[in-house]
């Protein structure tokens, strides 16, 4: 079967408000305040919790103190199960597509390096776990994307073909995934790195889900 699987933050939804805000709930825990900009710092945050946190350090002048990271990740995930769908939101279009690819016979799977407990909430909250086959998360395996293994198994859980598969996303870390998988990548430029992710040459771009299936089609048929 061919399969099309999907990156979850900053590629289905947009949930850097709501990831920003349990880092800042870290920050202010700590007596500093609001330290990180939902807007200016959104591509930080699809990098994930400890990116924030390094962020927000450094921005302390506490560039170094690794240690001080270690004990807020624990507190920042707390903060953004108890709040995790107050900002975020789908990107337009992307359930529509979700579902007329599989229509078209496709099969499809999320994978991501949220935690899959989160990323399964989180989905759950937006009513849309069930539209997929398989959910792939960074600690469901031993590894985590860039490494291939999470996007093979996903493509393996929903019941399709790697060789007919590619991955839609929207960092380096997704590139380099469906570049080690030998699969083909499809970039959206509506995340926070914009338009600078043809930088990354994948096999395609997408400005707006109304543009994948097409897409889909010209690279795995």
């Amino acid at each position: 079967m061919r399969t099309v699987v999907f990156d979850l933050d900053g590629t289905l939804a947009d949930t850097s408000g709501d990831l920003i805000e349990a880092a800042n709930a870290c920050f202010r825990g700590m007596g500093a305040g609001d330290i990180l900009d939902p807007a200016r710092d959104a591509g930080t945050a699809f990098r994930g919790g400890r990116a924030m946190l390094t962020l927000g350090m450094e921005r302390l002048g506490r560039a170094d103190d690794r240690a001080e990271v270690d004990r807020q990740y624990p507190v920042l995930l707390e903060a953004y199960e108890a709040s995790i769908d107050v900002h975020t939101i789908l990107y337009p279009g992307a359930m529509e597509a979700v579902e007329a690819l599989k229509r078209a016979d496709y099969k499809v799977a999320v994978c991501t390096n949220k935690p899959e407990g989160l990323a399964r909430l989180l989905m759950a909250r937006m009513g849309v776990l069930e539209a997929f086959e398989a959910l792939i998360g960074a600690d469901t395996l031993p590894v985590r994307k860039p490494d291939p293994e999470p996007l093979r198994e996903a493509v393996r859980r929903a019941g399709g073909d790697l060789s007919r598969s590619l991955l839609v996303g929207d960092t380096v870390t997704d590139r380099e995934t469906s570049r080690a998988a030998g699969v083909p990548s499809v970039l959206v430029t509506f995340g926070p790195d914009g338009d600078g992710v043809a930088a990354l040459e994948p096999e395609a771009l997408i400005g707006h889900y109304d543009e994948l299936r097409d897409v889909v089609r010209g690279l795995i048929g």
